[in-house]
């Protein structure tokens, strides 16, 4: 039987999970702890090999701190899903949104965005 691609919305999926796991900083070990899974099933579903099921996505929801639909957020509405690019993000872009929403005074938030603005023109 020849290899088969991966569905665009597996991918998708399996790409928001990843970055929503990375965006809290925890490894792909953590996240298998957290729903009863090794850390090799947890870099299949981040790859869209393996498909996840409503029930494991409802679990990587909840060990994640977000609304299951989070996960779908970026695919066109209605009609067939087309090879649809995976959000791909910088991994320093991650861990600076990790570190920004650790800050918990206005003050510094706006010191880091005067920050950033600046170090960008």
């Amino acid at each position: 039987m020849p290899k088969t691609t991966p569905h665009p919305v597996d991918l998708h999926v399996g790409s928001r999970i990843r970055q929503q796991r990375t965006l809290l900083g925890m490894s792909q070990e953590k996240l298998g702890q957290a729903v009863g899974i090794t850390f090799q099933q947890i870099q299949k579903y981040e790859k869209g090999s393996n498909r996840i099921g409503a029930s494991r996505m409802w679990q990587f929801a909840q060990a994640l701190g977000v609304p299951v639909a989070s996960f779908f957020e970026g695919l066109p509405e209605g009609g067939r899903a087309k090879k649809v690019a995976a959000p791909e993000v910088d991994p320093g872009m991650l861990t600076l949104a990790r570190h920004f929403r650790a800050l918990k005074s206005p003050l510094h938030r706006d010191a880091v965005c005067s920050l950033a603005k600046s170090l960008a023109a």
